[in-house]
């Protein structure tokens, strides 16, 4: 299967680069697979679309504020910090990106006067960089420093203009810091370097309305990377290396989904889906075991697959030639490739009625 099905032409105009004025002020698109049929609602809507014995699958994964801004010990430089994830053997050691990257050799240090230093240890080959973060107050951990310092990992579709403050570059910081997050992320959980976006549309409100018409609710966390912006660039679909992330599943939320009084299993988000379905890929129907069920996923969900739990999907408008769009038209026609010409058909009217795309945009609701 060739990459180019997965591409069409998104206006850059209809890029969101702000999240609505409320969360569930979005707007809905819900697919009905049965009917084949589309109509347009908002998200403050969804209630009227689930029930009683309904099971919501959501990722409560906490995206940590993991942009740094510094300043390079020898010559003032600007470097700017992304925290990736901790190394394993010290806490205060960090794998991260760095940019400008040609500057931060092994040795390097940088840092913000009178908050912490820190140095370049070592280079991966996926030019990644291993940084030691000395902060001043030594009790501090980087996650903290993080959250005091950082701002939100926005994709880089996100345009935020630089700001007069040094190390506070985006005067849209404290909405980021709010609306970058969904409000049932988990502070336990502070491991994402994206948000899970399609759950970015929930507000305690609308949670209360759904559980009192009966709808569960599942959490799982998937550690949410920087691979899910990656486009394929390979020829076929089937030769993109899709990237692995961290995924746990409590044993409360297996029960759920192992309980035959659920009516339907509906992932919030691609994240949650690819959790639960390379579960499910994983235990291949032998899930006596009640432990927490912990992994690395590497499902590449791309047409014809075959979905083994998850009957409706609740996600966002999603980039050209991403795997994110493999997976919604796998979604669209189970088993089967109808799909692909189905999303371009979507996705076109989409476009026509000016929905707002990508991690601030609007969502989809496919029964």
């Amino acid at each position: 299967m060739e990459t180019a099905r997965f591409d069409y032409h998104l206006p850059p105009e209809l890029i969101a680069q702000e999240p609505a004025a409320r969360r569930d002020a979005s707007r809905l698109l819900v697919v009905n697979r049965r009917t084949r049929s589309v109509s347009h609602h908002r998200f403050s809507d969804l209630p009227s679309f689930l029930g009683a014995g309904d099971c919501l699958f959501r990722n409560v994964a906490r995206v940590l504020p993991a942009r740094i801004e510094a300043r390079r010990r020898t010559g003032g430089g600007r470097v700017e910090c992304l925290l990736l994830r901790p190394d394993a053997d010290a806490a205060h050691r960090w794998w991260t990106l760095l940019r400008p990257g040609k500057k931060c050799r092994a040795g390097t240090c940088f840092g913000i006067e009178g908050e912490f230093e820190a140095e370049v240890v070592a280079k991966s080959d996926s030019a990644e960089y291993l940084v030691e973060f000395r902060p001043d107050d030594p009790d501090e951990s980087v996650p903290a420093l993080a959250q005091r310092l950082g701002r939100m990992p926005l994709p880089p579709y996100i345009a935020r203009p630089r700001g007069t403050d040094e190390y506070e570059p985006d005067g849209l910081r404290p909405l980021d810091l709010e609306r970058y997050q969904t409000v049932f992320a988990d502070p336990a959980h502070t491991v994402a370097v994206a948000a899970p976006t399609a759950g970015l549309h929930f507000t305690p409100e609308l949670l209360a309305t759904l559980a009192t018409r009966g709808v569960a609710f599942g959490d799982v966390v998937l550690h949410v990377g920087l691979g899910t912006f990656k486009p394929m660039e390979a020829t076929l679909v089937s030769e993109h290396a899709i990237h692995r992330e961290r995924i746990e599943i409590p044993a409360a939320t297996l029960g759920r989904l192992r309980d035959p009084a659920v009516r339907r299993r509906i992932a919030v988000g691609t994240t949650s889906l690819r959790t639960i379905e390379h579960y499910a890929a994983k235990t291949d129907g032998h899930e006596g075991n009640d432990h927490p069920f912990v992994d690395d996923a590497d499902l590449f969900v791309y047409p014809p697959f075959r979905f083994r739990k998850i009957d409706a999907l609740v996600t966002n408008f999603h980039l050209p030639r991403s795997t994110l769009l493999c997976l919604v038209a796998a979604f669209l026609a189970p088993g089967g490739t109808d799909g692909i010409d189905w999303l371009h058909a979507i996705y076109a009217e989409a476009i026509r009625e000016k929905y707002r795309f990508l991690s601030y945009g609007d969502a989809m609701l496919v029964l």
